[in-house]
């Protein structure tokens, strides 16, 4: 008797765990029902199935519905273009807001229905940053601080009185005879 319960436990539990990889791969109905992929990309709004086949040159038509349009002629209707692996259509300057893609096929059935919202464009925000008054101060020690006329003839005076008295000594410093 307690050796049949074990192996009627296992057996549910080895069934449940063969079941868990298919439930897994199915997917949910929700997602199996729709045979189209909507995506947007800026203001542009973009539809992609693979459910349509061609009857006299045409894959069918996809319309882009607003929230006050009620059925697929009061849409922006676009022809699906592509080939049997893929049709595509697509919308540009699309204003935000939240849409309902339809595609119908050119055999008369809808692909799929989906739902889709634009949002509006970010845009980028503009901070000024000081920039120097001056540019960039080159040189020996120009760079560290902005020194005045006055200190400038000064120090152009030091460098002259400087560069004269190395004359006069190299000037007596040949001439040792005299005083």
């Amino acid at each position: 008797m307690r050796t049949s319960r074990l192996l009627v436990r296992s057996g549910l539990t080895v069934a449940a765990a063969a079941a868990l990889p298919l439930t897994l791969a199915s997917g949910p109905a929700a997602a199996r029902a729709s045979g189209i992929s909507v995506s947007t990309t800026g203001s542009t709004v973009s539809v992609a199935t693979s459910a349509c086949t061609q009857i006299n040159g045409s894959w069918g038509t996809a319309a882009l519905l607003s929230g006050s349009q009620a059925s697929f002629s009061q849409g922006r209707q676009v022809a699906l273009s592509g080939a049997s692996a893929g049709q595509s259509a697509a919308w540009s300057a699309v204003s935000p807001g939240t849409y309902t893609v339809v595609v119908m096929c050119s055999r008369g059935d809808t692909a799929g229905t989906q739902s889709v919202i634009v949002s509006a464009p970010s845009t980028p925000t503009i901070s000024a940053t000081a920039s120097p008054s001056r540019g960039v101060m080159g040189g020996l020690g120009g760079a560290a601080r902005d020194y005045g006329t006055v200190t400038m003839a000064v120090g152009g005076a030091l460098v002259g009185a400087g560069a004269i008295a190395a004359a006069w000594f190299l000037r007596r410093r040949s001439k040792p005879y005299r005083l």
